[in-house]
């Protein structure tokens, strides 16, 4: 595993605890900088929690209008924050590739999701993709 998606899947970790604890995704980061944990928070996990809360308003209101089926609240909490990474790094992230995007995140939701849920975020993600211009 790369240094990147090493560093997507500490942030949707740290995006996944601030969700479940109903705590701020910053101050979790702050918390997780600031310590000793092996290995450490990297610059790229940093950037991407912080483009995260950045957006969040429209992220949310994205994974909304296109997650046919399922309100956000519905979600499993970890596919939420697998898709909040996703779509900053798909719509804000310029130097990540789409495709690129989509695939971490695919993987990330293998990783740490139900079976359903690689195919759930590629709809989503591929549907929001193929608007990209619309919804920057």
């Amino acid at each position: 595993m790369g240094a990147r998606s090493r560093a997507r899947n500490r942030a949707v970790d740290i995006l996944f605890e601030a969700d479940l604890r109903e705590a701020d995704p910053l101050d979790l980061l702050t918390e997780r900088v600031g310590s000793t944990e092996v290995p450490p928070v990297s610059d790229y996990t940093v950037t991407l929690v912080e483009g995260v809360v950045a957006h969040r308003a429209r992220i949310d209101e994205l994974i909304n209008e296109h997650a046919e089926g399922w309100t956000l609240r519905r979600m499993p909490v970890v596919d939420r924050a697998v898709l909040r990474l996703g779509l900053y790094e798909l719509l804000w992230a310029d130097e990540v590739d789409d495709a690129v995007a989509i695939d971490e995140a695919i993987e990330l939701a293998k990783a740490l999701s139900t079976d359903d849920s690689p195919r759930f975020v590629n709809g989503v993600l591929g549907r929001i993709a193929s608007l990209r211009s619309a919804c920057e």
